[in-house]
């Protein structure tokens, strides 16, 4: 079958065609347009190896607009593949085309993996195949179901990187006179990419079969389980329910119900033993060794919401694994039967490297930090360390746990153990800032987060505080100080009237005196002072790790901040001046871009084995009260 070039939307309007006609044309075609001689192996019964960081560039979609790949991609897997709209080779450009298209129908009938899967198709023409030429190319494929994007570049010099980056050889063909023929020579390669923006599989012509692909997205969506709101302008990583459009009537949710929640249980011992990349040796009490048994009964303790006093509320209901074991969805926490807590839900992400727990500071180990929430009225509501041990020793799923894993039964001390062995291998490194810093691997890292680094350590000195080693980085110094944060919540007055949403897209102004009549007073917070009674402690707070921060909003010790631009830009402002401002605090005098740079390299910091962690999280038993 001799085809000639084809002008790109007249191509695009017979590409589906000649999907429809696949099983007459399928004998002189390549096996993607074809039946599976064998069945496509079933999703989640099989692993997909990580083989690399997918690298960042810009690229323009079809209206012109520039943007990053690492944008595109924001948490959901992908689909990239390079062509060229005139290609005339079947077992080419076209077939990735057409394996595009029999995705999205296959996926129409299925909203869930499809509002989780994104397709790019990205040009290596630049010169022919502009925005104006990929919208025309894309426009036979805009009948709903999966977000498929066409794009391309300014030039073939903006180009020719993210080629390399992603081992894509590309060369153009010449006529004997030296004259460019408009063609090239190319092999075909897809790439999917998983939510952390890591490539799981590259797909040649022998393999790019829809029914293959489809099984790979819909193993890695059982893998890691994160939500995605829809919105491309989303941060990246975003974990729980996104709330972006949520005045709009077409807002959907897309937070997973517990029955959803799907997980596999991970070998949590020895992927403790293993040296993380970016991390010091795992510090471990002698007095609290690490064991299997020790670590599984912590875990089932994390998750049993038996164990507060009406049953209703575990650990991870403030910790929770698919938002950086955090709270995403309120500024600060929620104990049982909504009691309000004071302070923001801090990350359990690398907590064993901490000495100073609690926004506070106030406990310095794990064993101990854990009975603080049991404790609390706002929070579990347990009256007593004996309330909470009858109730473990009533629970039968428990017989034999503690003896197994310490020789002895549940006390106040072993419970603690437990809930801290688990917790101290919450950890996550191998991030793309890792690789790159640690792992000399020079494509793991954007231009873009390589200059907020240089500003990190440089011009904004973030790195005074949120220390960065040779070695290792655990972007914290482990101390306390004021930032302005909380003497700003302090000090601010109670203003005459509040906006307040009643359902999505209604608000009413209230007025002080009505608000007042239905809304606990916001609580004091002195901060470290209300722990050591020193007036110089007013208002100073543990300086978080950045590690995931990207996955942690809302930020600081109150969450008030919803986004890591605003923290960028109060710490730009200086913070806010008081009498105990810490002399680190000032203004930074960054620009816009400098700002754009900051929060694309703290972007850059979450770990890229945290999937292993959320899915042994939702293999978890959940302890429910009758």
């Amino acid at each position: 079958m001799n085809l000639v070039p084809l002008p790109c939307r007249l191509l695009a309007c017979l590409l589906p065609a000649l999907l429809s006609a696949a099983p007459v044309l399928a004998g002189g075609l390549a096996p993607g347009y074809r039946n599976l001689p064998f069945s496509a192996p079933e999703p989640g019964s099989y692993e997909l190896p990580v083989l690399g960081t997918a690298a960042d560039g810009v690229v323009l979609d079809s209206d012109g607009r520039p943007l990053r790949l690492h944008a595109l991609y924001d948490g959901r897997i992908v689909l990239l593949g390079f062509i060229y709209s005139t290609c005339d080779d079947v077992n080419g450009c076209p077939l990735a085309t057409v394996v595009f298209q029999k995705l999205r129908n296959a996926l129409k009938s299925e909203p869930e993996p499809a509002g989780r899967l994104r397709l790019l198709t990205l040009s290596f023409d630049p010169e022919h195949d502009t925005p104006e030429a990929m919208r025309r190319y894309g426009e036979g494929f805009r009948d709903g179901g999966v977000d498929w994007h066409f794009l391309t570049t300014r030039s073939e010099a903006e180009l020719q990187p993210i080629l390399e980056a992603y081992g894509q050889s590309v060369q153009k063909e010449y006529d004997a006179a030296g004259r460019s023929t408009g063609k090239y020579s190319h092999l075909l390669r897809v790439f999917l990419i998983d939510g952390q923006k890591r490539i799981r599989n590259v797909y040649t012509v022998s393999v790019l079969h829809p029914d293959l692909v489809l099984a790979d997205v819909k193993t890695l969506l059982q893998e890691v389980p994160v939500p995605v709101g829809g919105q491309a302008a989303s941060p990246p990583l975003r974990a729980g329910d996104d709330k972006t459009g949520y005045a709009s009537p077409a807002y959907e949710t897309h937070a997973l119900a517990l029955d959803a929640r799907r997980g596999r249980p991970a070998d949590l011992f020895q992927r403790a033993q293993r040296p993380v990349l970016g991390l010091p040796k795992l510090p471990v009490p002698a007095d609290d060794p690490l064991t299997p048994a020790k670590i599984a009964l912590g875990r089932k303790l994390f998750y049993d919401r038996r164990l507060s006093l009406n049953q209703t509320f575990s650990c991870a209901m403030c910790h929770i694994p698919e938002q950086g074991f955090t709270s995403q969805e309120q500024a600060t926490a929620t104990g049982i039967e909504g009691r309000t807590v004071r302070r923001n839900a801090p990350t359990l992400y690398n907590v064993a490297y901490l000495t100073k727990l609690f926004h506070d500071g106030r406990e310095s180990s794990l064993e101990n930090q854990v009975w603080g929430p049991f404790l609390a009225a706002n929070e579990m509501g347990n009256p007593s360390v004996g309330f909470v041990l009858d109730r473990i020793e009533s629970l039968p799923d428990y017989r034999g746990l503690f003896e197994q894993a310490f020789g002895r039964g549940p006390g106040m001390e072993t419970v603690g153990q437990a809930l801290a062995c688990y917790e101290r291998v919450l950890v996550s490194g191998d991030s793309p800032f890792d690789r790159w810093r640690y792992g000399h691997e020079s494509g793991a890292l954007s231009e873009a987060a390589r200059k907020g680094f240089e500003l990190f350590t440089g011009k904004a000195g973030c790195a005074a505080c949120h220390t960065v080693g040779d070695r290792h980085a655990l972007f914290t110094d482990d101390a306390l100080h004021n930032t302005g944060v909380g003497y700003r919540a302090s000090m601010d007055k109670t203003p005459a009237a509040r906006r307040v949403q009643v359902a999505p897209g209604v608000s009413f102004e209230v007025d002080a005196k009505t608000f007042a009549q239905v809304a606990e007073p916001v609580p004091g917070d002195l901060g470290r002072y209300e722990i050591t009674q020193n007036p110089a402690d007013r208002w100073k707070y543990r300086t978080p790790t950045l590690r995931n921060v990207a996955l942690t909003a809302p930020y600081m010790h109150n969450g008030v901040f919803a986004s890591l631009r605003e923290v960028v830009e109060f710490y730009n402002r200086g913070g806010e001046p008081n009498e105990n401002l810490d002399p680190l605090i000032r203004p930074l005098g960054l620009s816009a871009q400098e700002v754009d740079a900051l929060v694309e390299f703290l972007s850059s910091l979450t770990g890229g084995d945290n999937q292993t962690l959320v899915s042994d999280a939702f293999a978890a038993p959940v302890g429910n009260g009758r």
